[in-house]
């Protein structure tokens, strides 16, 4: 069965890693992260509607070609309109 380089990346609180996987040509992303688990940091909850390639947002059933990277996304701490009116306002 042939085979490919990506790599799965995250940042958060919890720490951050980049991991450099091979995986089976035909891998999904979420198939990835999967495979990328046991490396991450403590405590990441991976969730398959938050993933992308490349700073671009992705299914989780998104076929992976030979180099991607994998990110997984963090939810928002904070709406972004929020975030805006209270810098505007000096908070």
């Amino acid at each position: 069965m042939a085979e490919m380089n990506v790599e799965v990346a995250y940042a958060g609180p919890e720490g951050q890693a980049v991991l450099a996987l091979r995986v089976p040509a035909g891998c999904t992303a979420w198939e990835a992260v999967e495979l990328a688990r046991p490396g991450l940091p403590a405590g990441v909850e991976a969730d398959p509607g938050r993933l992308g390639v490349f700073a671009t947002k992705v299914a989780a059933d998104r076929v992976l070609e030979a180099g991607d990277r994998v990110e997984i996304y963090r939810p928002l701490t904070l709406d972004p309109m929020e975030a805006r009116r209270r810098r505007a306002s000096g908070r």
